[in-house]
């Protein structure tokens, strides 16, 4: 990896880092990226000792197969994650359209690569809504989705940020706000790096056959 393509994805992954703080009074200090992040935070005005936040981990779900999965399942191929739900205005069909495009892209490489789709709404996306949600998308994409204690223990192992929002009329019309990042872990299930879910698919192609052949060895 040359020294433009380091610091870019540097860059990125301290970006990653501040919105994994976000919601509290942490400023990144100093990061540094392999199986797990690593921070120094400066909480008002003095340094804590560095913490470490595993990004993944092990998870059971449903997938919109009817396959029960778990993160043993995807093992031996790279796995592109995106995390939303099927109610969502904006982020969540472009993201999984760039992710459409990427897959077209990639032409046979992308048979080394699982895309997942997994809903941080378990109370509406259902495995019945998500198969019809995911139909205009590429169909390699697997949507995945749980019990609600299930889902909760994603979210927690992908360090997400997930906050449903209050509806007025207190039914199922409300929104869910949710970090937006697609997530790739290598074939031995550990995390490699993300990338904004705005990203456009053919610069998400070129991503991920950087990262395959770089971590090919």
């Amino acid at each position: 990896m040359n020294d433009d393509a380091l610091n870019s994805k540097t860059r990125r992954l301290i970006n990653f880092a501040l919105a994994l703080a976000l919601g509290g009074t942490l400023v990144l200090a100093g990061v540094s990226f392999g199986k797990f992040l690593r921070f120094r935070v400066m909480t008002s005005g003095t340094v804590t000792t560095s913490g470490v936040a595993t990004i993944g981990g092990p998870f059971t779900l449903v997938a919109t197969n009817g396959q029960s999965v778990s993160d043993q399942t995807y093992r031996g191929k790279w796995t592109l994650i995106y995390f939303g739900y099927t109610y969502c205005p904006d982020a969540c069909p472009t993201a999984l359209n760039s992710i459409s495009v990427a897959l077209e892209k990639l032409g046979s490489d992308a048979g080394n690569v699982q895309p997942l789709f997994v809903t941080v709404d378990p109370q509406r996306d259902t495995r019945d809504v998500m198969i019809e949600y995911l139909k205009p998308f590429d169909q390699r994409i697997l949507g995945l989705t749980g019990t609600k204690d299930q889902i909760a223990g994603v979210v927690k192992e992908y360090h997400l940020y997930v906050s449903k929002d209050k509806s007025e009329s207190g039914g199922d019309d409300y929104f869910v706000s949710h970090s937006s990042y697609i997530y790739l872990m290598n074939p031995q299930g550990k995390f490699v790096d993300v990338i904004p879910s705005g990203t456009a698919g053919d610069e998400i192609a070129v991503w991920l056959r950087k990262e395959m052949i770089g971590g090919s060895g």
